[in-house]
């Protein structure tokens, strides 16, 4: 097998991410990348080319780039490198708007390159387990899901990069939520409208909303939605109640390890005896110790560059699917203006 040149663009946090699991896969090679902040070149490993451009980078001899940077370069960045036949492993949000991401798709319809998104959350194992009991249909039909993304923002939280919008395009929802919102499609195969949502600026001196409160509805199954950046302690927490019981995802492995442990909770329904057995039903819990979303998904993009398959996760319709609900969100809410 042909090994994957690869290019990052940006190489903040995730880029760094990215490039740790480039260089531990057989398959791909690191080779260049680009960067202008001089606190995070020096994070670069030795043997990099640094471009001083993403014409720069894309020029370096490389067959698949990582856009790692600011949203509102992720879809130029995409377009250009689609333009050239690259393949593209793009982050989340993958562009401001579905006005700038209908266009990354038109180049990626034109092009010979792979387009994959980062929605890691897909690939964490209590995810995997949990789609495959609801694919089972053991617990029978969903009924609804209630998700809470909650984090504690920083020190420096409001000079962060993300909560200026001509950046990111958004707060709090845009950054976090929509990996909530991603799995309420991923897990129940459902396409949701908006039936509320209220937004708002609770604590932080940003310009974008610290919190979102979302209220979605699929025929008869309702979701709902709290994403927050003033919660203080960091919780992911997603339940999903079934005709014959329940699923709960409690907790996810990250980085930092702050919203460790990662847990599965199931039960089935008990309301047949009317002692006091009724209304506490037998869990099971399984405990999960690793993460490796980010193995997962780096081999899912060079399955789908070598074996040319279609991307399984976080392909470009899975991205307009959670873009096109989170502008449905912020226009019924009307946090920035109708």
């Amino acid at each position: 097998m042909k090994v994957i040149r690869c290019g990052i663009a940006g190489f903040g946090k995730m880029g760094q991410i990215r490039a740790r699991e480039i260089l531990r896969n057989p398959h791909t090679q690191l080779c260049s990348v680009f960067e202008t902040n001089s606190d995070l070149t020096a994070e670069i490993p030795s043997g990099m080319t640094l471009s001083k451009s993403i014409d720069e980078l894309l020029s370096s001899g490389i067959d698949a780039v990582f856009i790692c940077a600011f949203n509102n370069v992720a879809a130029e960045y995409a377009i250009k490198a689609l333009s050239q036949g690259m393949h593209v492993f793009c982050e989340k949000p993958p562009a401001k708007t579905c006005a700038e991401l209908s266009f990354v798709i038109a180049a990626e319809k034109a092009s010979t390159g792979v387009l994959k998104y980062g929605f890691n959350h897909r690939l964490h194992y209590s995810v995997i387990k949990a789609r495959e009991l609801i694919q089972s249909k053991e617990l029978g039909n969903l009924l609804w899901m209630r998700g809470v993304y909650g984090k504690a923002g920083s020190i420096d939280y409001h000079t962060n990069w993300r909560n200026f919008r001509n950046y990111s395009g958004g707060g709090i929802l845009m950054d976090q939520g929509i990996h909530m919102l991603d799995l309420f499609h991923h897990l129940s195969g459902l396409s949701f409208n908006v039936v509320a949502s209220q937004l708002s600026n609770s604590f932080w001196d940003i310009e974008v909303e610290d919190n979102a409160f979302v209220t979605l509805q699929s025929g008869g199954v309702i979701a709902s939605l709290h994403s927050s950046a003033t919660q203080w302690k960091h919780k992911f927490l997603l339940e999903m109640c079934f005709e014959n019981g329940f699923i709960n995802l409690d907790g996810i492995l990250s980085e930092s390890r702050s919203y460790a442990p990662e847990k599965l909770v199931t039960g089935k329904r008990e309301f047949e005896d009317i002692t006091f057995a009724m209304g506490k039903p037998a869990e099971q819990t399984i405990w999960f110790e690793n993460d490796d979303s980010w193995k997962l998904e780096l081999e899912e993009f060079v399955k789908a560059i070598t074996e040319k398959q279609k991307v399984s996760n976080g392909s470009s319709d899975d991205a307009m699917e959670v873009l096109s609900l989170i502008e449905e969100i912020y226009s019924v809410s009307g946090f920035y203006g109708k």
